[in-house]
């Protein structure tokens, strides 16, 4: 199994990504705007991905938030809320947006999986602040660290009784960032103490089932690479300070904070102790370089993705998707 995550070109697999992905065996996959077009059309993917890899427990990937980061799109699928909404809701009440947040993510798992994807890349357990560049904004749970723990949990507490495994991001903390990393390199120049702050909602969440790192210079940790690509960071910091256990993926390998051609990037993010190199764009030749930079996962790697698959499970008795969505929205409307 290869220490990758692929995006997909389209809707359907074309025979070079069939072929490719047959060769590489890549650990999983993730799905984009372009990849979905209907329930059912996503369902025949999910189904031809999972029998190309021959293993039924296949992660199959996507950033289903709710506001504006959403990969499945009305009138096909229901928006929903971002999480500034559950945010301004535990201002007020804070059991009701707990309550909110949980019934909410129960509602995105259960869509997602009767699609077949069962890992959604949430929550963003970044603390927001008010210097920070808007690419966290409304996605965040909070400015404040217990507040965006109590949420986070509620999130993934919902994905997991729907039968989604969650992913805590951006390790260990977007939200001081000036700048977007998708557009740039963000360089974070907060001490060690004031960033105690951003690790405090990973602390509390350290065993949830997966983990993306940020594409973010720490100069208090590494001055020289971003906490993607940093041994020290994540060594010392993800791992042994926050004591996070899980899965752990980079972010996308195409976002302008890396540089250098895309084996190179996906080389240094493994080396660096992520399992698995992230990659979401679908285009094949840069899919080929980074098939032939990275290793096979390493044993470690492979015990915490059997780990995290094995933590998801439907419960059969909890609230329905419709009874999940008016139960959120009768909370949501208290703020």
């Amino acid at each position: 199994m290869q220490a990758a995550i692929y995006g997909l070109s389209g809707p359907v697999i074309t025979e070079d990504e069939r072929a490719f992905f047959k060769d590489s065996d890549p650990a999983g996959y993730i799905l984009f705007k372009r990849n979905c077009l209907n329930p059912a059309q996503v369902q025949a993917l999910t189904d031809t991905l999972v029998g190309i890899s021959s293993r039924p427990d296949l992660p199959v990937l996507i950033d289903q938030e709710g506001g504006r980061v959403a990969r499945m799109k009305p009138p096909e699928w229901p928006a929903f809320p971002c999480g500034w909404d559950f945010a301004r809701l535990y201002e007020r009440a804070p059991s009701s947006a707990i309550a909110a947040a949980k019934a909410n993510s129960r509602a995105l798992a259960l869509m997602l999986r009767s699609s077949g994807v069962n890992v959604d890349c949430l929550p963003l357990l970044d603390v927001r602040r008010p210097e920070g560049d808007e690419i966290v904004g409304d996605r965040s749970l909070g400015s404040e660290p217990m507040q965006v723990a109590a949420l986070g949990r509620a999130v993934l507490d919902g994905l997991r009784s729907g039968g989604v495994a969650g992913v805590i991001k951006h390790l260990p903390g977007h939200g001081r960032a000036l700048c977007d990393s998708h557009k740039a390199l963000p360089v974070v120049e907060a001490s060690d103490e004031e960033l105690a702050t951003d690790l405090e909602p990973f602390k509390t969440l350290n065993w949830a089932p997966m983990g993306m790192m940020a594409h973010v210079i720490f100069t208090a940790w590494d001055k020289e690479r971003p906490a993607s690509q940093s041994k020290t960071v994540i060594r010392d910091i993800v791992r042994g300070r926050i004591g996070f256990d899980g899965w752990l993926m980079s972010d996308d390998l195409g976002m302008e904070a890396l540089k250098g051609g895309f084996g190179e990037r996906a080389a240094g993010v493994v080396a660096a102790g992520c399992d698995v190199a992230l990659h979401c764009s679908g285009k094949m030749d840069e899919m080929v370089a980074i098939a032939a930079a990275v290793p096979a996962m390493s044993a470690e790697g492979e015990k915490r993705l059997k780990r995290a698959m094995e933590s998801i499970a439907v419960d059969p008795d909890g609230l329905s998707f419709e009874e999940a969505v008016a139960k959120r929205d009768e909370l949501l409307a208290l703020a």
